[in-house]
């Protein structure tokens, strides 16, 4: 008990800096953003960018609308980084987390080398991809945490199997 109440303030800081430094910094992290959609769509194989994925992907966002996107996200982080360090409905910050992060682990994925490519620059995405894995791996067990309480799906259970001897005992 006392190790939750620690650790996950610990754990959801990350989050938090990182959303806050989105909503203070969009400009750098909207154009990180606008080269992975540019790559990801040029990625996609022909039959996928005919479809409605395609046609999604392939919507040019304006530099203002892609800003605030981008902003959007890093309220949305820093926020269930908030709750999560709070402790208010912790299972669901952390799940939310784990969604929020996948965005940040497809800007930062480790693309083939290109030649004339920085070494310094290549590592800091690898590193960045990393932690991405990382933050996004421990959410996913802080979700799934039932703190010594039952989850849902056992509650459910538990409710079919008492409706059901009820209704065998009538």
């Amino acid at each position: 008990m006392l190790l939750r109440r620690l650790a996950r303030p610990l754990f959801a800081s990350w989050f938090v800096t990182e959303g806050l430094d989105v909503v203070r910094h969009p400009a750098v992290h909207a154009a990180d953003a606008r080269g992975a959609l540019t790559t990801l769509r040029s990625r996609l194989p022909a039959n996928v960018r005919q479809g409605p994925a395609g046609e999604a992907l392939g919507y040019e966002l304006s530099d203002r609308q892609l800003t605030s996107v981008v902003q959007a996200h890093g309220v949305a982080l820093a926020g269930a980084g908030i709750l999560l360090a709070v402790g208010k409905a912790p299972r669901t910050a952390a799940l939310a987390l784990a969604v929020l992060t996948a965005p940040l682990i497809v800007l930062n994925l480790p693309f083939k080398r290109v030649k004339g490519e920085d070494p310094v620059l290549r590592r800091a995405r690898r590193d960045r991809f990393v932690r991405a894995l990382a933050f996004t791996g421990g959410a996913l067990i802080a979700g799934v945490d039932l703190e010594g309480r039952p989850g849902i799906s056992w509650r459910v259970q538990k409710a079919r199997s008492e409706h059901a001897a009820a209704k065998a005992s009538d």
